[in-house]
């Protein structure tokens, strides 16, 4: 049903991808979330949450970079353990703080000497712009319906996403004290598409329709990913996931497992995903004169 159009959506749907450190900590945390473009100018779309860790980054990885500094200057005597104690005490550095993160923009331009953004004020949208490319590394861009009516309850709409962050070409540079990406590695994770039945709208206090809820979750990392029709025509952007508890609660119920007689508690939920609304998204878009696409 969607095969066509996730290939076309695919053209300009791409991966955030990200590492990152705890203090005193070696181990790399991948992680994932998605953008899309919406024209041939380098705009994206993401959620206003992915956007605001991509801006934490830079001060974290900055905090980071200042305590190095004051660290590498400490006389190596023996009074060295108890000055760097007060170092951590003064940047705020334990065993479970984030002490750096890097980001990486899969398949969107050239090269790029940072980027720039807009924060929707209300809702879990983001503007991104790609600042200093030469070439655009995606192919075609979003296009939004012109009839917000067109949406329905009963209609099956498909999210694409990278929730899975298979990929592995970082490393941590022992010498440097620092995390890096290789060119070494599998730089790449698969493209995830997902289904849903649109079950019910979310609305603003205004009465306004603002998002679209569906029968199904969305997945870590699809945050920021385009929910679309059969035809490749954007409807919205997956945003988050709700956990509506179903009632149909089981506690210290007996069942036969593996031959053996155990006692289970069970707590039932469904999972429903919500999406940000096609039409906030062009209104966002032309408050800031963005050029965007309609069918």
């Amino acid at each position: 049903m969607f095969s066509e159009a996730i290939e076309e959506v695919s053209n300009y749907t791409r991966a955030i991808h990200t590492i990152t450190r705890n203090y005193l900590g070696p181990h790399i945390s991948p992680g994932a979330a998605t953008l899309f473009f919406v024209n041939e100018l380098g705009y994206a779309v993401t959620c206003k949450h992915v956007a605001e860790l991509l801006i934490q980054a830079n001060n974290i990885n900055g905090h980071y970079e200042a305590f190095k500094k004051e660290r590498d200057q400490i006389p190596k005597d023996g009074k060295f353990k108890k000055q760097l104690r007060g170092l951590e005490i003064k940047y705020g550095l334990d065993a479970k703080k984030t002490a750096q993160m890097k980001v990486s923009f899969v398949g969107c331009v050239d090269k790029m000497s940072g980027f720039s953004w807009h924060l929707h004020p209300d809702y879990d949208l983001a503007i991104v712009f790609f600042n200093g490319f030469q070439q655009l590394s995606y192919h075609e861009y979003a296009v939004f319906p012109k009839n917000p009516d067109d949406i329905k309850p009963g209609k099956f709409l498909c999210r694409l996403g990278y929730p899975f962050p298979e990929f592995n070409n970082f490393q941590y540079n022992e010498a440097k004290d620092d995390i890096e990406w290789t060119q070494t590695g599998n730089p790449q994770s698969p493209r995830f598409p997902l289904e849903g039945m649109v079950t019910r709208f979310l609305i603003d206090r205004q009465g306004n329709k603002n998002g679209i809820e569906l029968s199904t979750p969305g997945l870590r990392g699809q945050s920021g990913g385009p929910l679309f029709d059969q035809d490749g025509v954007i409807y919205g952007m997956q945003s988050q996931t709700k956990h509506l508890q179903l009632g149909f609660d089981i506690e210290n119920k007996a069942i036969m497992s593996n031959g053996h007689l155990k006692k289970v508690n069970d707590y039932s939920f469904i999972h429903l995903g919500e999406c940000v609304h096609a039409e906030v998204i062009k209104d966002f878009l032309r408050q800031h004169q963005v050029k965007f696409y309609e069918k």
